[in-house]
């Protein structure tokens, strides 16, 4: 009896498998020997390469280099559902120094960052580098914990599904500590197109 059994499921979980076993991000490549994008107190661009968006954001604090932090990325392809990206842009400029919200505008994914350092603040001004796929639109966003969970602290922070997407990040900005915690826009995207973007 457990024969039949076996015989009769083992075929419905490897096409479960087969369906939905993609739907866990892995260990993600941060590129080359996990280097940084950039050095301390030195502006940096980075964006994913065409048809791919932010998944997983890692950084590291130093006090001593000016309160700067490193930066690294990682990338993945959009889902196939969503097509190639029709268009991509940079954001509006983040001022160093303060605290700001910030989405894609016209329903963009964040495909890059671009930083400039400011030793007068002991901060970076931001950009996100955004994609839009055809005219899909989000739904079910939410924010992130923060990350980094305390002013200070190295910061890790990764997609664990297929399908929800970086859209946009609110941060806080520490005068005493002089350092970033970073909340992101997470939503997921419709497989059809909308009649309507935001701004």
């Amino acid at each position: 009896m457990d024969l039949v059994l076996l015989c009769v499921f083992l075929p419905l979980v490897t096409v479960a498998w087969g369906q939905y076993g993609d739907y866990y991000y892995g260990p993600y490549n941060y590129g080359d020997n996990d280097e940084w994008v950039n050095v301390y107190r030195q502006g940096f661009n980075f964006q994913c390469p065409h048809g791919q968006v932010i998944v997983a954001v890692r950084s590291v604090f130093n006090k001593k280099e000016g309160s700067d932090r490193l930066w690294n990325y990682a990338c993945m392809p959009a889902a196939q559902s969503l097509g190639e990206p029709t268009e991509c842009w940079w954001e509006e400029i983040n001022r160093a120094g303060t605290e700001w919200y910030q989405t894609c505008s016209n329903n963009g994914l964040v495909a890059g960052f671009q930083s400039q350092y400011f030793p007068s603040v002991l901060d970076r001004e931001w950009q996100f580098y955004c994609c839009r796929y055809s005219r899909r639109c989000p739904y079910s966003c939410w924010l992130t914990t923060e990350y980094p969970g305390h002013y200070g602290e190295d910061m890790d922070m990764m997609m664990y599904t297929y399908d929800h997407y970086i859209r946009g990040a609110t941060t806080t900005f520490s005068a005493v500590n002089r350092d970033r915690q970073w909340k992101f826009i997470v939503c997921r995207m419709t497989e059809y197109d909308c009649p309507f973007q935001n701004v």
